[in-house]
């Protein structure tokens, strides 16, 4: 049970770090830029003042997509790097949500 407790214990840890954590992805050469923290809220979406062209709001919107996507991506990847042993190893021991 103490092994459970202090496992628990790491995941919350590591948890809160992804929270803390800034990922950033990004579409067409960083023309979009999208950064969401480790556990995958969307922060901030910076755009390139030359990719906007009111003729042409479907490519722009395409990108935002795109990075915002990417940027997903990489705090899953995140997410399985730091909590996927944790959550492996509690797993087999009855520990609810994992």
């Amino acid at each position: 049970m103490k092994r459970a407790q202090k496992m628990q214990q790491e995941l919350a840890v590591a948890q809160a770090e992804l929270a803390e954590t800034e990922v950033s992805g990004s579409a067409g050469g960083d023309l979009v830029v999208a950064v969401v923290t480790g556990s995958g809220e969307l922060l901030r979406v910076t755009i390139d003042p030359t990719v906007v062209d009111a003729d042409d709001v479907e490519t722009l919107q395409d990108l935002v997509v795109a990075a915002v996507r990417d940027a997903g991506t990489k705090a899953q990847n995140l997410q399985s790097e730091r909590l996927g042993p944790l959550s492996g190893g509690m797993s087999g021991m009855g520990v609810p949500g994992l």
